[in-house]
């Protein structure tokens, strides 16, 4: 069985979205940041980065539970378990680590840092601001040349690193971001969030929000 330790946020979502594609059966568990809970206890005791998402496969390698952290890694471990996702090796491999690894040190942080800057500081630091906006813009364009020449960010395939990529995509409203000049960024992203195990995925993150 797969526990998913998760909660409507831009990594978060990622787990599921790679399951449903994958036709694999989870259990999806609420964990609210909202409120802290990433940081209580009983979670750090099996995540001690405090943070989600979190995967818990009793049917790991060799048939020994296994627990993984890092929405990247996740999304890996899944594909390599199935074999379907990510090439198995040669260029196309390649391109798809080169995507997400592009993801994780530009894209993700620059969104995260420009959306804390402008919605959740205690006060407003414009040259804060003016840097992350810039970089989210230079990263967004780069995105947008890689999906002028391909289908899907690492080629013609669906792959993990395209569900890397919808991640913060998908949660852009926080760090005040469209796709008004980028085209190609918007084809591409309306084609994945029409794919019903993403929106399957979708939903059911979106359900762990309590209502207010």
């Amino acid at each position: 069985m797969i526990e998913v330790y998760a909660f409507a946020t831009p990594n978060s979502v990622r787990v599921p979205i790679a399951l449903e594609e994958l036709g694999l059966a989870y259990e999806l568990k609420p964990i609210n940041v909202r409120k802290g809970e990433q940081k209580l206890p009983d979670y750090l005791a099996i995540n001690p980065n405090g943070k989600v998402p979190l995967l818990i496969d009793s049917d790991g390698p060799d048939g020994e539970p296994i627990t993984v952290s890092e929405s990247g890694a996740i999304l890996v471990y899944l594909a390599e378990k199935t074999g379907r996702l990510l090439p198995g090796d040669g260029a196309g491999r390649a391109r798809v680590f080169e995507q997400i690894f592009f993801h994780l040190t530009g894209i993700g942080p620059a969104f995260g840092q420009l959306g804390f800057f402008k919605r959740q500081a205690a006060e407003q630091i414009p040259l804060a601001i003016a840097r992350f906006q810039t970089e989210a813009e230079r990263v967004l364009a780069v995105l947008e040349g890689v999906l002028h020449e391909r289908k899907f960010v690492a080629g013609d395939q669906f792959t993990i690193a395209d569900i890397v990529h919808f991640g913060w995509l998908w949660r852009r409203e926080f760090a005040g971001i469209d796709f008004e000049r980028t085209p190609n960024i918007a084809r591409w992203y309306g084609e994945i969030d029409a794919r019903p195990a993403v929106k399957r995925a979708i939903e059911k993150v979106t359900a762990l929000v309590p209502a207010t």
